[in-house]
């Protein structure tokens, strides 16, 4: 797993250079509460906008998860345990006043953007 980027992954950039594109400025990796450590990929401070870009493996994507064939009762917790993280995540942001915003890694870039645009304005 150490393979695996945390960030600057390619559907990362994509969303980034798509969300710069649109005139928003971010900051990134960012964690927006003290005390949590939790990272949003992308962060809108005065906007108080959290973003996360979810890779399908990892987080369960109701579309594209695909059954882990080796170890498969370990990456079945693991995604359980991804999951329900995300979830606390999201009621942590909302009870300290910010917006969770959860974008699926095979979105399209330019949509995910907008939406990232309406929840930030």
């Amino acid at each position: 797993m150490r393979s695996n980027k945390r960030r600057d992954t390619k559907p990362e950039l994509a969303l980034r250079s798509a969300v710069h594109a649109l005139g928003l400025r971010y900051r990134v990796d960012a964690r927006p509460l003290k005390g949590v450590r939790r990272t949003a990929d992308l962060l809108f401070t005065r906007a108080r906008v959290a973003v996360f870009l979810d890779g399908c493996f990892w987080h369960g994507c109701p579309e594209h998860h695909t059954v882990a064939k080796t170890n498969g009762d370990f990456w079945a917790q693991k995604v359980s345990d991804n999951r329900r993280r995300d979830r606390d995540t999201d009621a942590k942001l909302a009870e300290a006043g910010w917006r969770s915003l959860r974008i699926w890694e095979h979105e399209d870039p330019a949509e995910a953007a907008r939406r990232v645009r309406e929840a930030v304005r």
